[in-house]
């Protein structure tokens, strides 16, 4: 489960590359370690064309597994996005990417403890999206802030590929590189866009032992 990525690109490349319209951000820094329930830039659908807006990661959780807890921290990886709960957001309205320069996944060492491991794109390339989804909700999300109401996304996961397999065998986000794989996860119907929740092709990505600043 990727519970930690980097996006250290400049607000230029995300907004070319995913053919954004309206960046609505503001000063966008480098986020070179993103934790889930912080925010984070996304791309998502506007009735305008696409837009690059600041959200929490974190999707809402299932009531069934907030009994007996008064905070609701979210699920960020999804891997079942045709279940009851989320299938509500399937729809073009609600999915979005998640722009990245770098992933990672924890190793578990020989003394119990564990460190993250970061993968990042092995052609050279800083840039690539994690097929997500979005929504708008109101919970509560910190104890010390009360109820409030947020923008939410989390990220598809699969199976993992041969690079993040040797780590994390179970899972990998879904990552999308290719300008056509962003205009269908952004546009086309749910069976044909839920058809890019595949592994990354192996070669694609590359163990980095330092995260770098990419441009």
């Amino acid at each position: 489960m990727c519970n930690l990525y980097s996006m250290t690109s400049n607000p230029q490349a995300i907004r070319a590359i995913a053919k954004v319209l309206e960046d609505r951000t503001g000063n966008l820094q480098p986020l070179p370690e993103i934790y889930p329930n912080t925010m984070a830039p996304i791309v998502r659908n506007d009735e305008n064309g696409r837009e690059l807006v600041m959200a929490r990661w974190g999707m809402p959780t299932p009531p069934g597994y907030l009994k007996g807890h008064k905070v609701d921290r979210g699920v960020t990886n999804i891997r079942n996005p045709g279940s009851v709960w989320w299938k509500r957001w399937e729809g073009v309205a609600h999915r979005c990417l998640v722009p990245l320069t770098a992933f990672s996944e924890p190793e578990r060492l020989p003394d119990g403890k564990s460190r993250p491991v970061w993968f990042a794109r092995s052609d050279g390339e800083p840039l690539a999206f994690f097929a997500g989804i979005w929504c708008r909700w109101t919970s509560v999300r910190k104890l010390a802030d009360g109820e409030t109401t947020d923008d939410l996304f989390g990220f598809l996961t699969t199976d993992a590929n041969r690079e993040v397999g040797a780590i994390h065998p179970k899972a990998m986000p879904v990552i999308l590189t290719q300008p056509d794989e962003l205009d269908v996860w952004m546009n086309a119907p749910v069976a044909e866009a839920l058809r890019l929740q595949r592994p990354l092709p192996n070669g694609l990505l590359v163990r980095v032992e330092v995260l770098r600043s990419l441009e």
